[in-house]
């Protein structure tokens, strides 16, 4: 009875082990969830002065922008992606894009001109991913007349910042593969690498999927790579 004595012990050992790493995760994510202004510290990044542009940056939970501005948000995506959509096994669902875009959980940083009106916006959630905290990057839409002027590969760099500032492991995206212009960008430009959990890794689905799972370490996620607390815990969680 001994030794199944201690292998009970052991089992129970870890499993409350496993679940005080999950509440740390967890509180992470909670903590990020309520900050007012997550660039609040880093004032220098509240604007964009380069190539002929000149715009304010801010980053507010959905719940504190005016609705006109998620409703702009919104007609952007779809004039920029319903076609990529539609190419995919996804296809395009208006409402349950509306949905996730208006979802209480999700913060935007938003670029606005010398007129106040939003020219570029990334829609991002801090979340818990296959055991970890996560900064995860639904969207990053940006106004023809912005584009090629490194607003985007700035907004990526703010999104890097407040994962650290954080302590978020990552930053995590989703792109179609036929997207080639943005594949190209996230790999090559800003050296995003295929997640694990990208359905080219995982082999759950491999050249079948139109799209891949990337992310980013940071330097907190370097510090700890290989020592996640994942099993079950593939998708958010906290909530």
């Amino acid at each position: 009875m001994g030794r199944k004595s201690n292998r009970a012990k052991e089992k129970k050992a870890r499993r409350l082990e496993e679940r005080a790493a999950m509440d740390a995760v967890c509180a992470k994510v909670d903590a990020a969830n309520k900050l007012d202004d997550p660039l609040a510290s880093f004032p220098a990044f509240k604007k964009y002065d380069r190539n002929g542009l000149n715009l304010q940056i801010e980053c507010k939970r959905v719940t504190a922008l005016n609705p006109l501005s998620v409703e702009w948000a919104f007609e952007l995506t779809r004039a920029n992606m319903q076609s990529l959509y539609e190419q995919s096994e996804w296809g395009w669902k208006e409402r349950e894009k509306r949905e996730e875009m208006n979802d209480e959980r999700a913060w935007y940083l938003l670029a606005r001109d010398a007129d106040s009106a939003p020219v570029a916006f990334s829609h991002f959630r801090f979340d818990v991913e296959c055991g970890e905290e996560v900064l995860y990057c639904y969207e990053v839409q940006l106004e023809s007349r912005v584009r090629r002027k490194g607003l985007g590969k700035f907004l990526i760099q703010i999104l890097q910042l407040i994962a650290n500032s954080t302590q978020m492991k990552k930053v995590m995206l989703t792109v179609f593969k036929h997207n080639h212009g943005a594949y190209q960008f996230f790999r090559e430009a800003l050296q995003f690498e295929i997640d694990e959990t990208s359905p080219s890794m995982s082999g759950c689905c491999g050249d079948d999927c139109s799209y891949e799972i990337l992310s980013r370490r940071t330097k907190h996620g370097e510090a700890s790579a290989g020592h996640s607390h994942g099993g079950g815990h593939c998708g958010g969680c906290c909530h």
